[in-house]
């Protein structure tokens, strides 16, 4: 059985490789890698395991011994002659810790990923594991991943087998501890052409859109701040507890909440991250900002941060056009096709390419509520003489 402690270390790696660690955790990490050069070569090894190991959509009936053997034969040896080769270990920074952890990822992370999974109960001998696409997941504090059936239940439990939540439905809900003294994180994942809700211990209410995921305490600790990391898009309404301010973290986009209601969108793969305040008042700050480089949003303003030159712009805008999504309508305003095309993938799940390039950066108003992808791609025919066809998931415009 893994030991609070190796637990803990394995979510502080975790925290790192995502990009979504603290100051604290950071430090608490580097102390434990400067402590023994065999921490070093275990850090190694996990962080091979997380590049790879979410890549493997099934794994097939293995021999435990056999597979451990091809670790060691295809692994250890060469882990263990570049670490005996360096004269020293280059100073840490928070993303450049130690230099040659990708090195023998192409070789050695089958082996790993395959081993790691078995020994932490992910896989079953004599079974295979199959994680749909569509699926909806969390991921628990010990790297577990559950599925979440849209009309099903179930309980949450944390590491001792204490119920924390309950799913219910498209729904999680967790409950509060004030006893409680460790942060421990659950990831929700949501995939194309899904939404969910959760209800955080607080009492924070967060509504996921397609394709995104939420990284957030299970239990929020008094006298810490309230942080929740996102990738993609959340509607939160968020319980007021001035002693505790509530913080998102979205790659270098911060904004700190002041009791309200607001939709942040932040997909890796876009060119800015928006943040439309509907009631109340937040902040938006860049990870290098100090604190009189802050923007304070009002209600009915969006803030926009342009992930390139990390700068951050204002306007005000119809805010329903930015919380429509939570009622499976979309508002496209003033929006490049290029968008609309993205934005219509994450609602129906499907693959579009826009064949003609100038209309990439056309502009187009339309709004739907609902409809099915054949009738938004005809109104597009109809209104703007576009030309489309479909071919299994694939769609194809010009």
């Amino acid at each position: 059985m893994m030991s609070d402690n190796n637990l803990k270390i394995i979510n502080l790696i975790s925290a790192y490789i995502s990009k979504d660690i603290s100051k604290k955790e950071f430090d608490e990490l580097s102390e434990w890698l400067n402590k023994d050069p065999n921490n070093r070569k275990l850090f190694s090894d996990y962080l091979l395991i997380y590049k790879k190991a979410r890549r493997l959509k099934f794994i097939k009936k293995f021999d435990k011994d056999a597979t451990w053997n091809s670790i060691v034969s295809k692994l250890n040896m060469p882990l263990e002659q570049e670490l005996h080769s360096k004269k020293s270990i280059q100073k840490s920074t928070p993303y450049s810790i130690v230099p040659i952890l990708y090195k023998y990822a192409a070789v050695a992370v089958l082996f790993l990923g395959v081993a790691y999974l078995y020994s932490n109960g992910l896989l079953v001998q004599n079974n295979t594991t199959t994680i749909p696409e569509d699926s909806i997941t969390l991921q628990l504090e010990n790297g577990k991943i559950e599925i979440l059936n849209e009309d099903g239940s179930k309980q949450i439990v944390d590491k001792w087998g204490h119920v924390i939540g309950m799913q219910n439905g498209q729904q999680l809900v967790y409950n509060y501890n004030p006893n409680e003294e460790e942060l421990v994180y659950n990831t929700l994942t949501i995939p194309y052409g899904k939404r969910y809700e959760i209800k955080m211990s607080d009492g924070t209410v967060a509504h996921l859109n397609s394709g995104t995921s939420l990284r957030y305490p299970t239990n929020f600790i008094k006298g810490k701040n309230r942080e929740v990391f996102v990738n993609g898009e959340v509607n939160f309404d968020v319980a007021k507890d001035p002693d505790h301010p509530f913080i998102v973290k979205a790659g270098n986009l911060n904004i700190k909440v002041y009791g309200t209601v607001f939709n942040v969108s932040a997909y890796s793969e876009d060119k800015e991250a928006d943040v439309v305040l509907v009631e109340g008042s937040v902040s938006m700050y860049t990870n290098v900002a100090n604190e009189q480089e802050r923007i304070m949003l009002v209600p009915g303003i969006k803030g926009s941060l342009d992930k390139e030159n990390l700068t951050i712009s204002t306007e005000k805008v119809d805010t329903q056009i930015y919380t429509s999504w939570m009622h499976g309508e979309m508002f496209f305003r003033n929006m490049s096709f290029e968008n609309i095309a993205k934005k219509l993938e994450r609602y129906y799940n499907k693959k579009i390419m826009i064949t003609d390039e100038a209309l990439k950066n056309e502009i187009f108003n339309a709004h739907f509520k609902e409809e099915p992808i054949e009738n938004v791609l005809g109104y597009f025919k109809e209104s703007f003489l576009l030309e489309y066809r479909i071919e299994g998931d694939n769609i194809y415009i010009n």
